[in-house]
This record gives structure tokens, sequence and C-alpha cells, in this order.
């Protein structure tokens, strides 16, 4: 039998307990998904700054929020009136909603889409702006945590995880063979930061606000849905200091991106 390389040989090892039993994109795997994140206390901590990071961007209208990709998290304590979703049928999800196959809302019904760790799962981008643009009122804001492209992510991104990461690929969208395991990483970056004048051009009501890389090494230290953490609870805000002290390096160190994008 040949040797597993050093990196599948150290992932095997660290694997959460149960991580890989179910297939990744059912719903099974979600809800294991969505235990994890609660037992994990350092990664819980992770979402509530990401959680944070998205509610600041929203405004504050009497319409609702629109979360896409709820599955395994807890945005709703952070958002006020959220309504939750997800493409597949899940216990804490309140709608099942297909993001590129058209909004199941009224046009200039919404303040706010929530995401996060969704936009690369998306197989056609343009159709899910289309929609958004349409379902957002004046001023309404699409925030987001998405991955990030940074000479560090590509390393992380193209080794130690599953999921395609892809920044040279001129299309926006991808063949899509399940809603979790489809992907592009690189997806983001390349709509908001090489394609930026794309985007302006193609979506002209949708005006770009802000870009900020984060968290260069907190979410990989952390473990993720399918890793065991690699640091003690009590790490997590000196690490946040370090990454803070360290803001001048992130633009080349981030594996992630705070995204808003806002309905002119």
């Amino acid at each position: 039998m040949a040797r597993l390389g050093l990196a599948a040989r150290c992932a095997a090892l660290l694997e959460y307990p149960g991580a890989s039993e179910t297939s990744i994109d059912s719903a099974e795997a979600t809800i294991q998904r969505w235990q994890l994140i609660r037992d994990k206390t350092f990664l819980r901590r992770i979402y509530e700054e990401w959680y944070l990071h998205v509610a600041s961007a929203i405004p504050t209208t009497a319409k609702p929020v629109l979360e896409l990709g709820s599955g395994a998290g807890f945005m709703s304590e952070y958002v006020e009136g959220l309504i939750t979703s997800d493409i597949l049928e899940l216990p804490e999800v309140s709608r099942v909603v297909d993001a590129c196959a058209g909004l199941p809302f009224e046009t200039a019904s919404l303040r706010g889409i929530a995401m996060v760790n969704t936009l690369h799962h998306l197989p056609d981008a343009e159709a899910f702006f289309d929609e958004a643009s349409r379902c957002l009122e004046s001023g309404g804001t699409i925030s987001m945590i998405e991955p990030w492209n940074t000479s560090w992510s590509r390393f992380v991104y193209s080794r130690l995880h599953h999921e395609p990461f892809e920044p040279d690929v001129v299309s926006w969208g991808f063949e899509s063979s399940g809603p979790l395991s489809s992907a592009n990483g690189a997806l983001p970056w390349i709509v908001f930061a090489r394609d930026r004048t794309r985007f302006e051009q193609r979506f002209p009501d949708l005006e770009i606000r802000r870009v900020e890389p984060i968290m260069p090494v907190r979410y990989l230290l952390s473990g993720g849905v399918s890793m065991r953490s690699l640091v003690p609870t009590w790490s997590f805000a000196p690490l946040r200091a370090v990454e803070r002290a360290s803001r001048s390096l992130t633009g080349s160190t981030a594996m992630f991106a705070h995204v808003a994008v806002a309905r002119r």
C-alpha cells in the first residue's frame, strides 16, 4: 500500500471524531457540524466574532434580514429579524432556499442578506447577485464572511482543505455536484478583488462598501468543522491580540475577508 503523504497522515490523526462518517452534502453532516461548533468553544468564539462583523454592516430598519446557508450556525443571536435558510431541510432552519434559483421574497423587502462561508458554494454567483439586488431595499446590504486569496491562504486551502481553491479560473460559476462539496474557495476574491471592475459594471445598483481581510491563523488553529482544535480555549484572546498587532501583514496572510455590498 502506498504510503500516505505527510499532510494526509496529519489530517487523519487530527480528524474530529465522526467528522467523516457521513456525506458532506447530507443534512446529517450539517447537523453534526451544528453540534460540533457548540462543543468546540474556541471555534464557537470565532463564529461569534464573524457574526459581529456581519451584523455591523447591516442597516437597522424595520425590514427582515435573510441568512443564506444558515446550516450549523447561530446568527439569529446576533441579527434581529433574521430569517434563517439553507438549501437543505434542517431542524434549526426556517426556510429552504436555493440562492441561485430565485429568492422567494418581494422586491425591496429585505434590509440585508447575511452569509458565512456561503458565496463560494454558489455555482451561479451572477444569478444570486441579480436576485439580491432585486430583494434589497435602498441601502440594504449583503454582509458576508468568505475565504480570501492571499499567499498564505493559497498554501493552506490548496493543501489542507478539501474544497477546490482556484483563483485563476475565468468563470464565476462552476458545475454543482452537491451543496457543500461543490465550491471554489477563491470565488469571493475573484469577484470582489480580481474582477471588481467587472462586478461594478455588471451590477451598477450594487456598491462594494467594505473588503476587509481578516483572521490569518485562528480558524486554522481551531481545527474548523472537521479537525480537532490545535490550541486550548484560553489562547483565543492572546492569539486575537497577536493578529490585531500584526494587522499590517493581514493583506498577505488573511484566510478570510468581511465583504459588505450595498444596494444603491
